[in-house]
């Protein structure tokens, strides 16, 4: 299958590139909910690293908003990615304090190497089809994207939503041959966005996060594809009790209420 043939070009990244690519999140309006943890104690500004599947850059950003404002003095710092680009620099000593990854098996590749504690499950995402708005290609279903003169966009089959692309065209049957194999469903979106394919399968919370810039299309398949959340805390996290605090978070009922109104769904 040709996709499974191009993917060997999707992920490269140096760990050097990533780790300057850091996004650091500032500091949002006090937070009312009793669902935060409590503030840090006094003694200086402190940062926890988080490192997150691409398509949670919405929704931890919120949370690291929240965070900051719980947590007087101390910084959230983000490298949202490709889970197996992200997985690779843990795995090669990239400082980070708590991983959220988009599959159980880019988790696994940390957890083997006796990096981080026993994940959590903490949401659940599926596929949709995502066309231009005004659907050039008339694109309709799943087996529109086999037809050659769609122009495709796919998620390199190593990350996990190309793993779940994957996974939804056999259910169904399908051969697709896509113009391009993406690092990532960020990435994969764009080229929808910018009119350079006619669809591309990214996951249902990358549509609603895009605000109408493309619409999305559910199709039957996308069940047999869905994909697991899991975050833990690094074994060797620089901020050990921030690490377990912010993921407390994500796993807290207001980690949930964010998450499931961006479109993910509970486990």
């Amino acid at each position: 299958m040709v996709f499974r043939r191009l993917s060997r070009w999707a992920i490269a990244l140096p760990v050097a590139l990533a780790i300057a690519g850091l996004s650091g999140c500032g500091s949002g309006e006090p937070a009312t909910s009793a669902a935060s943890a409590p503030a840090s104690a006094a003694g200086g500004a402190k940062e926890v690293t988080v490192f997150a599947a691409a398509s949670l850059t919405g929704t931890f950003t919120e949370l690291g908003k929240t965070f900051e404002a719980a947590h007087p003095g101390t910084t959230v710092k983000f490298n949202f990615g490709s889970s197996a680009t992200l997985a690779q620099q843990i795995t090669q000593g990239a400082p980070a304090d708590v991983f959220a990854a988009a599959s159980p098996a880019t988790m696994k590749t940390v957890t083997d190497a006796s990096l981080a504690g026993a994940p959590t499950t903490f949401v659940r995402n599926k596929l949709q089809i995502a066309v231009p708005k005004d659907n050039p290609a008339k694109v309709d279903e799943l087996k529109d994207l086999a037809d050659p003169k769609v122009k495709v966009a796919l998620c390199a089959e190593q990350v996990p939503c190309g793993a779940a692309a994957v996974k939804a065209l056999e259910a169904a049957g399908l051969t697709v041959k896509p113009v391009t194999l993406e690092q990532d469903v960020k990435a994969t979106l764009t080229k929808v966005e910018l009119g350079e394919v006619d669809a591309a399968l990214v996951y249902k919370t990358d549509v609603i996060a895009s605000a109408g810039k493309v619409q999305g299309i559910a199709f039957p398949e996308a069940d047999k594809a869905i994909n697991d959340y899991p975050i833990a805390t690094l074994s060797k996290a620089p901020a050990g009790d921030l690490a377990k605090q912010f993921a407390d978070l994500v796993l807290s009922q207001q980690g949930k209420d964010v998450l499931i109104k961006a479109g993910f769904e509970a486990p």
